[in-house]
């Protein structure tokens, strides 16, 4: 057995000849690179919080009816309804009227109309608020003064929460790229915004406008309105027959190069079809034929995935 001496030349500069050769740092190389959060780990919190909102929305909801239906019984049962009961009806239709409201809002706050769903979430808020402290006013004081300014107040918000309920459940299909689809979708949110107005206007001004002579006003109203109502009924059924049309593909780099996802091309034609997009294939299908947008699927295939690994089923939303 030979034993071969270190060779001098591979020791470290400024080490002595024929010391040991200082032990590898392990630790720098064995750390992962620091990298930043993906845009879907980013968003994870925000869906869950989103979830969380809709529970409480609908638990709110049934707690509300529940409460209303108990009352009604008792009080059929007991044949009393006074004043008391009368205001625990009015206080429990009036919060789950805001859960329903609520929850039409959440339906576009992970969308890019969320404005529109805040805006409808501070209105309907509004509306509780006023909406109780006209129950709990002795009834004998609601002729005239403040409470006379709130009645008139609650009308306006309420409409305002309404139509924007409305419009936020239609603007789900925003995100559609048929022409025809987003065109019907701007003309019902134009009509809804219409009505809305001239419901507010005349309550702004006392029924000065329009007048004692209103008949053209309220024959226009009524053909925004039924212009609304079509729109509302006939777009989602347009809407899911029609094909989505499919998100536009980058255009075919020269004869011999690869596309941005890797396929190679030949012969100046399409670059072959790569596994990015038959994904993003398979994404766009399933948007067009659920109204889920991205965000909603990408969660929902996830929470399927979890649920089976670990045996649990999926989070209700």
């Amino acid at each position: 057995m030979t034993w071969n001496a270190p060779d001098p030349k591979d020791a470290p500069a400024g080490s002595a000849p024929g010391a040991a050769a200082p032990a590898a740092d392990t630790t720098a190389a064995a750390a992962p690179p620091l990298t930043a959060p993906s845009p879907a780990a980013a968003a994870a919190p925000a869906a869950k919080a989103l979830r969380g909102y809709r529970r409480l929305a609908i638990v709110v909801l049934v707690a509300s009816l529940s409460i209303t239906a108990v009352v009604g019984i008792v009080t059929l049962l007991s044949g009393e309804f006074g004043e008391v009961q009368g205001r625990v009806l009015s206080t429990t239709l009036l919060i789950a009227g805001a859960s329903i409201l609520a929850l039409c809002h959440l339906t576009v706050v992970a969308r890019p109309a969320r404005i529109v769903g805040l805006i409808g979430l501070g209105a309907s808020a509004v509306v509780l608020v006023i909406g109780l402290v006209l129950i709990w006013t002795p009834w004998y004081d609601n002729g005239g003064g403040w409470p006379s300014e709130l009645w008139r107040w609650f009308g306006i918000t309420s409409i305002v929460a309404v139509s924007l309920a409305h419009a936020n459940l239609l603007l789900q299909l925003s995100g559609r790229r048929r022409r025809a689809v987003r065109t019907a979708l701007w003309i019902t949110l134009a009509a809804i915004t219409i009505v809305a107005l001239m419901l507010i206007i005349p309550i702004l001004s006392d029924w000065r406008i329009p007048g004692d002579n209103g008949d053209t006003y309220w024959r226009w109203f009524g053909v925004v309105a039924i212009v609304d109502a079509l729109g509302t009924i006939v777009l989602p059924v347009v809407a899911l027959l029609v094909r989505e049309q499919p998100a536009a593909i980058a255009e075919a780099p020269a004869s011999g190069a690869t596309d941005a996802a890797g396929a190679p091309s030949f012969d100046g034609g399409p670059p072959a079809a790569s596994a990015r997009d038959v994904l993003e294939r398979r994404i766009a299908g399933l948007t067009a034929r659920t109204g889920l947008d991205r965000t909603a699927l990408l969660e929902a295939a996830l929470d399927d995935f979890e649920a089976r690994r670990t045996g649990t089923p999926p989070p209700v939303e």
